[in-house]
């Protein structure tokens, strides 16, 4: 199996996915996902991580930093309209209980001590927007834009109807030469509807010294240290992903592949 290829498998408290800076080999992005029972509970302290727990289906009570965020959650289903959202900032303890069977991601990242306050992001404030023509139409949800405070995180969810490309043109962010070029790294949690399908993403360099092509299935995380990383979902399957993107400045800059940027023109 692909070393950019996490399976889900599960621990304690629901916890099926488990993306940290050290299994990754890299220094920003940490991801988990929790798939948590009606009446379970999961609850971190993150001394020096910011994070962003989204809803991808069910309904749970929230407290952080000693406030009681009380029901949040609404879609039972990633493919079902917007997220609920809460922002953490580092330090601050936080506590969810399933009142629903959920789904919950842990996005983190390291804070810089920006003593930002804990902040729920509802539906009603994110942004859509429809990218590319044709089979190359998908359909993105801002979460935590660069436009939104956070010190490190970027978070999007995306939608790629079946048949279709994402993340294509291939492009990539690995290199710290802004304003040309930011280096972030970044996962995908993908999930299917219908469940039992299957979709593909690659990652690769201009050199191919990395090189991967990888079978995804549903609730499966891919890790994308370096390069290009195009994703196509297969006819009849539409494909979700969750994006956590986080380097040492907070900003998306990218550059397609030369040999594919006509496309952007055709």
């Amino acid at each position: 199996m692909s070393k950019l290829l996490v399976r889900p498998k599960r621990e304690e408290h629901g916890r099926v996915v488990n993306v940290t800076p050290q299994s990754a080999g890299w220094t920003y992005v940490g991801f988990e996902l929790h798939r948590l029972q009606r009446g379970e509970t999961v609850a971190a302290e993150m001394a020096d991580r910011e994070v962003c727990l989204v809803f991808i289906s069910g309904k749970g009570t929230v407290e952080a930093n000693g406030r009681d965020f009380g029901l949040l959650g609404e879609r039972m289903s990633p493919f079902d309209g917007k997220p609920w959202s809460i922002y953490v900032p580092q330090g601050a303890h936080w506590r969810v209980r399933a009142e629903t069977d959920i789904e919950l991601a842990v996005c983190s990242a390291p804070g810089l001590g920006g003593n930002l306050p804990v902040r729920v992001i509802g539906p009603e404030e994110l942004g859509q927007e429809t990218r590319g023509k044709g089979t190359n139409t998908r359909y993105v949800t801002n979460i935590l834009p660069e436009g939104q405070p956070a010190d490190s995180l970027l978070v999007v969810e995306v939608i790629t109807p079946g048949g279709h490309t994402s993340s294509y043109p291939p492009h990539k962010h690995d290199q710290d030469n802004l304003p040309a070029e930011s280096y972030l790294e970044e996962t995908y949690y993908h999930r299917l509807n219908p469940p039992q399908g299957f979709a593909f993403q690659r990652v690769y360099t201009d050199d191919r010294s990395l090189d991967e092509a990888v079978a995804i299935e549903d609730g499966d995380v891919v890790l994308v240290p370096k390069g290009y990383h195009p994703c196509a979902a297969c006819h009849g399957y539409d494909l979700y992903y969750l994006n956590v993107m986080a380097g040492p400045k907070r900003t998306w800059k990218f550059n397609n592949a030369a040999e594919h940027e006509w496309l952007l023109k055709a």
